[in-house]
């Protein structure tokens, strides 16, 4: 059966086109499903009941499954979202004063290794479709309208104002149905976010940020997480594949079309590791061509990580070093930790085709 929440725009249109009906009632169901919520064709009053009747029996509108919500002190929202055949992801909403950030997930686990991330500890199982990627904002959407304090909203009061691609997995290597359901957040008929309010977050994947300025040209922040080579080999094995020099490239060329004039570098701050005087030098000649902003992020503990966070003093030092230099510096605060829904936390449950979980595990009672 189809399900009409793995289209975009164009391709829900040429599917009514297929079908013998009028290209407008793409735009009308996708209004009722994404900008209404509804997932009822009985409850589109506007469509004719003959079509409604022919939906019902042919198409879908397919949802994944909430398996868990949990709310933090600090009043982030975590949804653990079934996948199907034991597996799930997980979804984070971020409220704060002038925004509310839903991070989404693009992947079952991940398969590029970052050794400071739990969803890479996890291991990798599969690419999420378009349904279970634009999903999360569908169900995130509609649980808040439920909530206390957002019942009163009327549909055009936006409480998700941002979305950032930066949950489980790596979102350029799932392209198609990332860049798929990123044009639904940015349509008009469906969420209406601007491309300024769409952050894609990768590892360096090269050949697709330039296939991504091409076809859907969304704010861009890039994991870096390392000022030289060796050591981002180490510990963003990507790096080998795409060294800093075609990653810096790369980043220049899609600022061409980004909707905004810089790259956010994202840089987990791991103590001993990453983030002495040295390291931060390194790093303003690595970006010194990007017009660039940086987001120090303070990392955040998993069990058997092998890393501790960085001090607060040192933090502040490096922080310092690179707005001395004229750079926009934020230190990311560390938001939801008690239900672990922090940056590099989320590790849903992966049945691991890679094996890698297990071997982590073997490798650590080894030591032990």
């Amino acid at each position: 059966m189809v399900n009409l929440l793995d289209f975009n725009l164009p391709q829900l249109t040429q599917y009514f086109e297929s079908i013998g009906e009028k290209p407008f009632r793409a735009k009308q169901i996708m209004r009722w499903m994404h900008h209404f919520g509804v997932n009822d064709f009985e409850q589109m009053t506007d469509i004719a009941k003959v079509l409604r009747e022919k939906l019902t029996r042919d198409t879908t509108i397919a949802l994944p499954h909430v398996e868990l919500e949990q709310i933090s002190n600090d009043g982030t929202r975590k949804w653990l979202i079934g996948t199907g055949v034991g597996n799930s992801v997980e979804t984070v909403f971020i409220p704060e004063d002038d925004r509310g950030t839903l991070c989404v997930s693009s992947q079952v686990g991940c398969a590029l290794e970052c050794t400071f991330c739990s969803t890479g500890r996890q291991g990798f199982n599969r690419n999420l479709s378009v349904s279970e990627i634009i999903g999360q904002l569908w169900i995130a959407n509609k649980s808040l309208r439920a909530a206390d304090g957002y019942e009163l909203l009327s549909a055009n009061d936006r409480i998700i104002s941002n979305v950032v691609m930066m949950g489980m997995g790596e979102p350029l290597a799932n392209y198609d149905n990332v860049v798929t359901a990123m044009q639904i957040m940015l349509d008009d008929a469906a969420y209406g976010l601007s491309r300024r309010r769409v952050t894609l977050s990768t590892s360096g994947m090269v050949p697709s940020i330039d296939r991504l300025k091409e076809d859907c040209p969304v704010a861009l922040a890039v994991s870096l997480h390392a000022p030289n080579d060796a050591l981002r080999d180490e510990i963003v094995p990507i790096n080998k594949k795409y060294p800093l020099k075609a990653l810096m490239a790369a980043c220049e060329r899609y600022l061409v079309k980004a909707p905004r004039d810089f790259v956010t570098f994202e840089y987990v701050m791991l103590d001993g590791v990453n983030d002495t005087v040295e390291h931060a030098h390194q790093l303003l000649d690595v970006v010194q061509n990007v017009p660039c902003k940086f987001n120090l992020i303070p990392f955040n503990p998993f069990p058997n990580s092998g890393y501790d966070t960085s001090k607060a003093s040192q933090i502040r030092v490096f922080r310092d070093i690179l707005m001395q230099a004229g750079y926009i510096v934020t230190v990311r605060k560390t938001r939801g930790d008690d239900i672990d829904a922090a940056c590099g936390q989320l590790a849903g449950k992966v049945l691991d085709k890679t094996k890698r979980a297990a071997r982590h595990i073997a490798i650590i009672a080894e030591a032990e």
